[in-house]
């Protein structure tokens, strides 16, 4: 049973653990059952399960940007992670998403895409990377022209979760002749719209639906276009900035359960006539682990009430939050295999499934090298005033 004691912190109200009670109970059920082969219908099935639970509405609030509540987020993302990383993919991207539109979309727009999202009857894609342009979003070269009564995209974006299966896709592409991130815009793009094709799925080593989207000649009306043109890197950031320490709070799941199953193979496992558990060199791996994750959500959930209380951009401790927590998983993860010896890299035992799901938090949304960047220039920012 994982820990539950950091509920009490002051960084909640009972709305929080209420919350997390209640998706407790519901994945302990729901997500008992291994997932079938086919990602795709997975992926379809867990968003379809989460948005008739009620979940998906912490992700996509109904009463729009100001119920984004990061703290709720993050609570539901670390319980999911947990329990199934599939689950935990399916809710953070309905969020993701659609988090461009909920911030800065008109009423029409939220209207239009925010309803079936939330319910869980469509999915959400966000297209920000391209094959040159991931950390450096400066360099993407994706376009969008002005024509008669719309805009013709035409670029690359890869990486993209949810490829191949969302409904939309919120997209970003450069706007006339200004350079770096000030000639950026945000669209709205229907999966459906002539000139868009999945290139490209991508199989990675812990599945996920990923893809390369190919857009020649795409056009979109003029309502596709989110915010106002060259605002597109402020609406990215911003969407990023909320989820980036929701990406350590998976993290943390997968850190809490790594940490559960470790305890349980040490107990259990004898070795020189005792258990592992009592053997010094095991207590230190499993005192580091512990000190490790209680580091990791005191963090995550400062990031997360910063956010929530004092309303105010996360730039910094967002950063924070998103780079300690998932180092600190791929430790924690690497630990608890090295406790299960041999059978820690056996298919189908959970330590070998959280090695390979947690390495990809490491790089996407930002990698760690990336956070290291943003945390020093807020820093020295903050010194300079």
């Amino acid at each position: 049973m994982a820990d539950k004691s950091f509920l009490a912190w002051p960084f909640f109200a009972e709305r929080h653990r209420a919350l997390a009670d209640r998706l407790e109970a519901w994945a302990g059920t729901t997500l008992a059952e291994p997932h079938p082969g086919d990602l795709d219908a997975t992926c379809r099935a867990l968003v379809a399960a989460l948005g008739a639970a009620g979940f998906l509405a912490d992700a996509v609030p109904e009463a729009g940007a100001d119920a984004l509540d990061v703290r709720s987020l993050c609570l539901v993302r670390e319980t999911l992670a947990r329990h199934s990383a599939l689950a935990d993919f399916a809710f953070a991207m309905q969020g993701l998403g659609t988090g461009s539109i909920t911030l800065y979309g008109t009423e029409a727009q939220r209207a239009r895409y925010l309803p079936a999202v939330r319910a869980g009857r469509a999915i959400a894609g966000f297209a920000l990377s391209e094959p040159d342009a991931g950390s450096d979003v400066a360099a993407m070269r994706m376009t969008a022209a002005p024509v008669p009564g719309g805009w013709r995209l035409d670029g690359i974006k890869t990486w993209i979760s949810n490829g191949g299966i969302a409904d939309h896709y919120v997209v970003f592409a450069r706007v006339g002749d200004v350079p770096g991130t000030k000639g950026i815009a945000a669209f709205i793009v229907d999966a459906a719209t002539p000139g868009l094709e999945i290139a490209e799925r991508i199989e990675v080593i812990a599945p996920h639906p990923l893809a390369t989207l190919r857009f020649d000649n795409c056009v979109v009306p003029d309502d596709a276009l989110l915010g106002q043109p060259g605002e597109g890197f402020k609406i990215a950031m911003a969407t990023l900035d909320i989820f980036r320490p929701t990406v350590g709070a998976a993290a943390l799941g997968m850190a809490r359960r790594a940490l559960d199953e470790a305890l349980a193979r040490a107990r259990s496992r004898i070795i020189g006539g005792k258990p592992l558990a009592e053997q010094q060199l095991i207590q230190a791996k499993l005192a580091d682990m512990a000190l490790e994750i209680d580091a990791a959500a005191l963090l995550v959930y400062r990031a997360a009430w910063t956010r929530d209380v004092e309303k105010r951009r996360i730039t910094r401790e967002a950063a924070m939050a998103k780079l300690y927590a998932t180092e600190a998983a791929q430790h924690v993860i690497d630990e608890a295999v090295q406790i299960f010896g041999g059978l820690g890299v056996k298919q189908g035992v959970k330590v070998e499934e959280l090695y390979r799901e947690i390495r990809a938090l490491r790089i996407y949304e930002g990698a760690s090298e990336v956070q290291k960047l943003i945390i020093a220039r807020q820093t020295l920012q903050e010194l300079a005033s």
